[in-house]
């Protein structure tokens, strides 16, 4: 078993922080990256032309393993969710095939990022955005809610995009079974990776997504501000947001930049955001991703399973709702209260600031996302605080 890691980060004693899906905090080998890459930046007459590419080459190189992607070339460097999903959105709108009345399938109450997005082609193409909801019941919700979604997935579907779990509750989605279905009807598979890469096992290769998308500042531990996608092969002829010098055939020949280039380099580097060689947040990024690797994604979700074992049953006891466990992730899981008479979210609220507990509340759910800084502990004062 994975030890726990509370000494690499940067947390104070007495906080139960157990909102990673938030924001994570900082590693120690984070901040000493930062701070150098700070101290570097300050003297700029040391930073080479060779450093604009270097730090994004070991990034896109990191999260190619994390992923299990054996060609780092499919890797971009975006600054959002929302950036990437404005990407897909470009490229949706010259689809093959593509009619309107064509459907974009989400999910009940998903992240805004990944609804405002389709707003413009919807209303350019006259595309249909269809969300599909979870049952009432909360009996085998996760099962059925997944069945809904594959039943839905019809010749009529265009694209759909869903996150790994669910932002609010945790609920996860059975991503080899979608790209299966969306393959056999020719829609497009897109996964918003912020609250599981990292966390959460993600092999690409078993996947086979058309996009993965995600934000660096939650489970991936790194500063805000950077993302990471994966373009597949059906993005490889597409259309940039950008078209900035670095995403250029011969950008790395300064002395050329004024023979200005039509072609872009191959495959996802024509979606690096401008400004991709941030010479701060970068080596920040790499330095978690290294972390992760060192401690092993399997290792980490194992370990937070460890830590919500007994926690779920006991909460469970106490008359609360959380998915069963064959369909939610360890990381990431929402509580709802289903008390015939509990005292309501604001006192609920009330009682975990009490206890020292770090936590939000998402729609009805108390969203509880730990990782390997947290402890038995933590976890013991959000039973006794609720």
């Amino acid at each position: 078993m994975l030890p726990c890691q509370r000494d690499q980060f940067d947390l104070p004693d007495g906080i139960h922080y157990l909102n990673c899906a938030t924001l994570s905090p900082n590693l120690h080998t984070a901040i000493a990256a930062g701070t150098k890459a700070i101290l570097r930046k300050s003297r700029p007459h040391e930073i080479t032309p060779t450093h604009f590419f270097t730090d994004a080459a070991e990034t896109r190189q990191l999260f190619a393993q994390l992923i299990n992607c054996p060609d780092r070339d499919r890797i971009a460097l975006i600054p959002s969710v929302s950036y990437g999903m404005a990407t897909v959105a470009k490229n949706l709108a010259v689809k093959p095939g593509l009619r309107a009345g064509q459907e974009i399938l989400t999910i009940f109450e998903e992240f805004p990022s990944d609804v405002y997005a389709w707003d413009e082609v919807c209303a350019d193409k006259g595309l249909v955005v269809k969300t599909i909801s979870p049952p009432a019941t909360s009996q085998h919700r996760g099962a059925d809610w997944n069945a809904r979604l594959l039943e839905a997935i019809t010749a009529n579907t265009s694209l759909v995009v869903l996150p790994h779990v669910h932002w609010t509750d945790g609920t996860r989605f059975d991503l080899v079974a979608l790209r299966q279905r969306t393959q056999a009807v020719g829609a497009w598979l897109v996964i918003d990776g912020s609250q599981s890469m990292g966390a959460l096992p993600f092999d690409v290769q078993a996947i086979q997504p058309d996009a993965l998308i995600t934000a660096g500042y939650k489970t991936l531990l790194g500063p805000y501000g950077m993302g990471l996608a994966y373009w597949g092969e059906t993005f490889d002829e597409g259309r940039p947001l950008e078209a900035n010098w670095i995403n250029k055939v011969g950008s790395d020949n300064f002395g050329g930049l004024a023979n200005y280039q039509r072609a872009f380099r191959p495959k996802a580097a024509r979606y690096n955001m401008g400004e991709q060689s941030n010479f701060i947040l970068l080596p920040m990024l790499n330095a978690a991703l290294q972390h992760l690797l060192t401690c092993g994604i399997a290792n980490i979700q194992a370990y937070c399973g460890s830590l919500v074992t007994d926690v779920v049953p006991a909460l469970r006891n106490q008359g609360f709702w959380i998915e069963e466990a064959d369909w939610r992730s360890h990381h990431l899981f929402g509580i709802r209260d289903t008390r015939t008479n509990g005292p309501g979210m604001a006192a609920i609220k009330a009682s975990l600031a009490q206890h020292q507990i770090s936590a939000s509340v998402r729609s009805d759910a108390i969203r509880v996302s730990v990782n390997t800084w947290n402890t038995p502990d933590d976890l013991a004062a959000l039973v006794q605080a609720l």
